[in-house]
This record gives C-alpha cells, sequence and structure tokens, in this order.
C-alpha cells in the first residue's frame, strides 16, 4: 500500500450529516489506497440507527461522553478511552447516554465515506422525514441492512 500524506487541523474536515450525527472526515480513504479512513463523529443523546449491519468492519475510540454499543446480542458501555471493533456483517447500533459523545471511527476500506457521503447528499437536511424509498435504494448501494430486512434465523 502506497500511503499519501493527509495532514488534518483540528477542527478541520469535510462534514457529513447523519440523522443521529455529524461525521468529519479526518483522513479519507483517497490518502490509504482504500485501505482504511477516519471518522471524528459527534451525537447528541439518544439512540442512533435502528439495529443494522454492513459490509465493512470499524473500530470506536470514545473521547468524550458515555454510549451504549450493541453488537449482535451483546451490549458494551464505552467510557472515554474505552475502544470495541465492529466485524462487518454484524448486527450493530448504539445509542448515547450523555448529553452528546465524540468518538473516532476507523473503518477498513472506504466504503462508510462513500456510504456517509452518499448519506449526506440524499438526505440534504440531514433527517429521514420523507427520505423512505430514496433511503431504501441508498441502503442497498452500499451494503447496509436494517434488521427488519435481515433473516436473523442461525447461519
Amino acid at each position: 500500500m502506497t500511503e499519501r500524506v493527509q495532514i488534518t487541523a483540528a477542527g478541520d474536515g469535510r462534514e457529513l450529516r447523519a440523522p443521529d450525527a455529524v461525521l468529519t472526515v479526518k483522513i479519507d480513504a483517497a490518502h490509504t489506497d482504500g485501505g482504511y479512513e477516519l471518522f471524528e463523529v459527534h451525537a447528541p443523546r439518544g439512540a442512533a440507527m435502528p439495529l443494522h449491519s454492513t459490509g465493512w468492519s470499524r473500530a470506536y475510540y470514545l473521547l468524550h461522553g458515555r454510549m451504549l454499543v450493541q453488537i449482535e446480542d451483546r451490549a458494551v458501555e464505552l467510557t472515554p478511552g474505552a475502544c470495541v471493533t465492529i466485524p462487518a456483517d454484524a448486527l450493530h447500533t448504539f445509542t448515547v447516554l450523555t448529553p452528546a459523545v465524540t468518538f473516532l471511527v476507523v473503518s477498513l476500506s472506504g466504503a462508510m465515506g462513500r456510504f456517509h457521503a452518499d448519506l449526506d447528499v440524499t438526505l440534504g437536511d440531514g433527517t429521514l422525514s420523507g427520505a423512505g424509498p430514496l433511503l431504501q435504494r441508498l441502503l442497498g448501494r452500499h451494503d447496509v441492512r436494517l434488521v427488519d430486512a435481515i433473516d436473523r434465523s442461525p447461519r
């Protein structure tokens, strides 16, 4: 892998809006030959996206606040300095337990960045209101499956 240097100062980076968070791209996959990408995520109190799976692996590293991360049938509470890995295709979600959290996400490949860039454009204002059919097509384009659409029978 031939990496190109990318420097992103504090407070800089492309912001991508999602219904449950704002992601700031700190290192994009173009600078790592698609090997990984790094995001700084700010999310408010409450539940995030419903239980879902994605085709890419990632790790969360909590910087500020407290959050509960559900991976399959396991729930893990993260406090500052704690981290967790989420394998590709594992059902997962998170709930913010404090007024807000800030965490880093290291995602393998460029898939997460492509998904969130598409989500940001598709949703426009960052909300899901009236986005049902558009959202279904978007999820299908990026190997993201909501738990309602997944057969949870043993594999």
